[in-house]
């Protein structure tokens, strides 16, 4: 018993040792992605700041923007006070406030460390590294500089109403320069989340998103089927008419977009005066600019592209189901509609599974087609939740809230999935034994 049972132990080690470089990869290339776009979630991590374009625990201060400036500001301040014919005294103490400051700041040892390799470089216009561009400070020193960089800008600005200053835009934006070298951390916890929860364009995206996916995957489901089983049965040509069938599909998303967004266009469209003919739609300009005219042709032209792949795997499971069985049901009499539902529909539950849940994922996170037809217009109308984290990441260069919406993207993903395997089942391949 101890043998068999130190050979079961080690059979089961060496199954782990098989299943750990598939686990390794799946950590890195899924889970590792989905963990670093949480961690971005809760920073408030902007491109278009300077200050924020990396993610900040403690605070700090940009060794480039803080030599572009603090000398600068001391120099200016002494040129206004050497020009000044009034205020003299009150422009020494604010040159003296930022010498102070200047002082302080130097005084911390990651700024000692870097001041003088970061002034060399800069003196000949040189590439500031990575590793010699920020210096972390302590946070009472940072509460300080903060507060006497905003009380110097005050002053400033009283000077220069009163006409004192001879250059005040110099003097004032060198302050300005010099308190967006302060990197505050940018930690914001779950902010982006109960704000989002409470954000009605992301309702309705994800509104836009839902109607979209179940409608466009409702309908390839039906039209996938059918040309399934017309392509099951035995004609001459069928070789050709399969490969002419996954044409739609073959065609790149952003090529079969631009050329369905000629078809649909308001005033040349041939589709869009065909559906105008046809009363499909009132009028033929309606369809990329209205709210549902817009769904109407995304969802056609997504069911155009996407039903021969669903059709090609529902095919792959018509022709797993046993042709005896049907010629038994023919011989007890049997019509083709209860073939079809006795037989082709519970044997083909599984492919059907598989197949509505990858049209289901890819659908839900559509992007290119909704890109291309109509840029997530009009107002917004056919806007799908990975346009809203598009334009959050990369138009508004927020990829703190960016990330945050990934997550909720996956999230919904994961969701989908587990209520696709709890109603349609788990026993995807059954193992024939009897529990």
């Amino acid at each position: 018993m101890k043998i068999g049972k130190r050979m079961e132990l080690s059979e089961r080690s060496i199954g782990y040792l098989f299943v750990l470089p598939t686990l390794i990869i799946i950590l890195l290339i899924a889970i590792w992605p989905v963990i670093r776009s949480f961690w971005i979630s809760l920073h408030d991590v902007r491109l278009n700041n300077p200050a924020k374009t990396e993610i900040h625990d403690q605070y700090g201060i940009d060794m480039e923007g803080y030599l572009n400036n603090a000398p600068f500001l001391i120099s200016a301040l002494d040129s206004e006070i050497q020009h000044a014919k009034t205020q003299k005294d009150r422009l020494q103490a604010i040159r003296d406030e930022v010498q102070k400051l200047s002082d302080l700041l130097n005084q911390e040892k990651g700024v000692k460390k870097r001041y003088d390799q970061v002034n060399d470089l800069l003196t000949n216009y040189q590439p500031i590294p990575p590793d010699l561009k920020y210096a972390n400070i302590e946070n009472e020193t940072a509460q300080k500089v903060k507060q006497s960089l905003s009380h110097i800008r005050t002053e400033l600005e009283g000077l220069k109403k009163k006409g004192v200053l001879q250059k005040p835009r110099d003097v004032i934006g060198l302050v300005e320069g010099f308190q967006s070298a302060l990197i505050t951390p940018n930690y914001v916890g779950f902010q982006y989340y109960r704000q989002f929860a409470q954000d009605p364009r992301l309702w309705a995206s994800l509104e836009n998103t839902l109607v979209f996916t179940v409608i466009s995957v409702a309908l390839e489901l039906v039209f996938g089927l059918w040309i399934a089983m017309l392509l099951n049965k035995q004609f001459i040509g069928r070789g050709w008419v399969r490969a002419s069938v996954l044409i739609p599909w073959a065609i790149p998303t952003v090529i079969s977009a631009l050329m369905w967004k000629f078809l649909f266009d308001g005033q040349n469209g041939i589709v869009a005066k065909l559906f105008e003919v046809l009363h499909i739609v009132p009028n033929m300009g309606e369809l990329l600019t209205s709210k549902w005219g817009s769904m109407f042709a995304i969802i056609v032209a997504d069911v155009w592209k996407t039903t021969p792949f669903m059709a090609l795997l529902l095919l792959a499971g018509l022709q797993t189901i046993p042709q005896s069985l049907y010629e038994a049901a023919e011989v007890d009499g049997a019509s083709k509609f209860q073939q079809f539902v006795k037989i082709t529909l519970p044997l083909l539950k599984p492919t059907i599974l598989v197949a509505l849940l990858f049209r289901t994922l890819d659908a839900f996170r559509i992007f290119d087609l909704v890109f291309v037809l109509t840029g997530g217009g009009p107002g917004n109308a056919t806007e799908t939740i990975s346009i809203y984290a598009y334009k959050t990441m990369f138009a508004q260069m927020n990829f703190g809230a960016g990330s945050a919406l990934s997550v909720i993207v996956f999230l919904c993903v994961a969701v989908i999935s587990m209520i696709f395997v709890k109603v349609l089942g788990t026993d995807l391949v059954p193992s024939g034994r009897s529990k």
